[in-house]
């Protein structure tokens, strides 16, 4: 498919009024992902995700005698890509429909390619600058065999260029469905994914419709350096000078990555994760900002070689004796 416009060659900046509906962006270059990119995530995000820490419990899981990419470090490289579309963003809004198609060892290399799929005008206001909603079509596809490894849907608020005048986009950008069905799930499943050996750890009964509190808060720090690792081209996140409010935003996914640190804390036997059904950014994060998560199993199912469990966990951040929701996410793992 074709591009029906090269307006964001000439125009890197990436305004509302640049997109195009069915337009493909010129995509970022492309990034091997080696041990230096693991190691900077794991000290930033700290995730105990067993299967991306041992080569040797990877090996023994997969069968290949590599380490395998935690599925959080792929999204943001994912993300980080395709912010060819949003370097004019305010916010995003919502993920949905993530769905990984298969993992990501280590020395891979990822291709992002990124189309608009649908645009909306936002009423114009003389309190803020004009804007609207690009709906993202973002498929991740690993450059060494031309496969698949993750699609998936975002919608961002994008400054408009034009002060006074708004395209006149009114496209349906659909809706968020927060229903999982794990049905649905099962042919992400890795069949031949071996998870014996990820042992019989101390891991308490975990009952659908529980909500566990994950003890151990975390504190946002390194934003900038998640944001530069994964190619993140949003100013938002590197210039509090282009915010909104006048400071510095924390990106999305560092606050993605620290729930599924948290998440795993709670389910060492988790071997990965298949997929988001949905994700929404409730508020704003910055640096320093302390988070508080907790995780409620929605639903689970038991196959010949593992469970796939359905999780939506919450996050809030504590700013002194005030606490605000920051994300709602709906997700798919497969463990033990």
């Amino acid at each position: 498919m074709k591009s029906e416009t090269s307006n964001s060659e000439k125009l890197p900046a990436t305004y509302f009024d640049d997109l195009i509906p069915g337009q493909i962006l010129p995509p970022s270059p492309d990034l091997t992902i080696t041990s230096g990119e693991i190691a900077i995530y794991q000290s930033i995000c700290g995730d105990p995700l067993p299967t991306s820490l041992s080569l040797p419990l990877a090996k023994k899981i997969t069968g290949v005698s590599k380490r395998i990419v935690n599925p959080g470090l792929l999204m943001h490289f994912s993300i980080g890509q395709s912010t060819v579309a949003t370097k004019q963003v305010i916010a995003n809004l919502f993920y949905r429909g993530v769905s990984f198609k298969r993992p990501v060892f280590e020395g891979e290399t990822l291709h992002t390619e990124v189309v608009i799929k649908g645009l909306k005008d936002l009423t114009l206001r003389k309190d803020r600058s004009p804007r609207g909603l690009a709906l993202l079509g973002i498929t991740t596809t690993c450059v060494d065999d031309d496969s698949t490894v993750v699609d998936y849907e975002r919608c961002a608020m994008i400054k408009a260029r034009n002060p006074e005048n708004l395209p006149g986009h009114c496209d349906n950008l659909g809706a968020v469905e927060t229903e999982i069905v794990l049905d649905n799930w099962k042919s992400l499943v890795p069949e031949s994914w071996d998870l014996s050996s990820l042992g019989l750890k101390n891991q308490e009964d975990w009952a659908i419709g529980e909500k566990k509190i994950d003890d151990l808060c975390d504190t946002v720090s390194n934003a900038m350096e998640l944001v530069r690792l994964t190619q993140n081209q949003a100013p938002v996140h590197r210039d509090a000078g282009t915010s909104p409010t006048g400071e510095r935003l924390v990106y999305g996914g560092h606050t993605i990555g620290l729930a599924q640190a948290s998440l795993n804390r709670l389910l060492p036997r988790n071997a990965t994760v298949l997929g988001w059904q949905s994700c929404d950014h409730l508020g704003p994060v910055h640096e320093g900002d302390v988070l508080s998560f907790q995780h409620t199993l929605l639903d689970q199912k038991t196959l010949t070689n593992g469970k796939i469990s359905a999780i939506k966990t919450e996050v809030s951040c504590i700013k002194g004796t005030k606490t605000s929701n920051v994300l709602d996410w709906r997700l798919v793992t497969f463990g033990a």
